[in-house]
């Protein structure tokens, strides 16, 4: 009998689980989807002009082929990249949450799986083609430069891509899977309770 006790004590201490309400979850789920997709929008709008500044680069400053192949290598990488963050903008703009949460929990979880995709292989290949381009690009500029001038570009560039591998990737990158989780699980709680 005391054993039966304990246990019903036990068993009435643990937490209820709180329903959640729709009003609220679907504004934090607005909330923190307008914060990722100005995020994407600024990312885009950055994106754009670095492609027109690049391009007029490879028009106006691009003096031999090694020159021309180094720009090229990185235009076409970054708009890669630009079509892949339309691409997510897209995903999470197309679908409003308070008219078919089920739908929209969907292209959360499909935003998710791209943006993974994004943050592993692609990620790194960007940075890879980018630093081969500019490696192209200085080749010639630095031509004539002095050796220490040289090891300062050189050495510049590598702690600036390091920094974007290794610290900026990872701080930016779980921010955002750590919203899109909250989101999603929010979403799915929410789906639960009706079903």
């Amino acid at each position: 009998m005391k054993d039966f006790e304990q246990l019903m004590s036990v068993w009435q201490g643990q937490p209820a689980n709180d329903r959640l309400s729709v009003d609220e979850v679907l504004k934090q789920v607005k909330k923190g989807i307008k914060d990722i997709t100005n995020q994407l929008y600024w990312g885009i709008v950055v994106m754009v002009a670095v492609l027109v500044l690049t391009f007029s680069i490879l028009f106006f400053f691009a003096w031999s082929w090694v020159t021309c192949a180094g720009i090229m290598i990185m235009l076409i990488t970054m708009l890669l990249y630009a079509v892949m963050i339309i691409r997510n903008y897209r995903i999470l703009n197309k679908r409003d949450a308070t008219l078919n949460p089920t739908e929209y929990l969907q292209d959360l979880k499909q935003y998710q799986r791209n943006r993974a995709k994004t943050t592993g292989w692609f990620y790194y290949c960007y940075v890879l083609l980018i630093s081969v381009g500019l490696s192209l690009y200085f080749t010639e500029i630095l031509k004539h430069s002095s050796t220490p001038y040289k090891i300062l570009v050189y050495g510049l560039s590598v702690i600036w891509i390091m920094f974007l591998t290794f610290y900026y990737k990872k701080r930016i990158f779980r921010n955002e899977e750590e919203k899109l989780n909250l989101m999603i699980d929010r979403l799915e709680r929410l789906q639960g309770q009706f079903e």
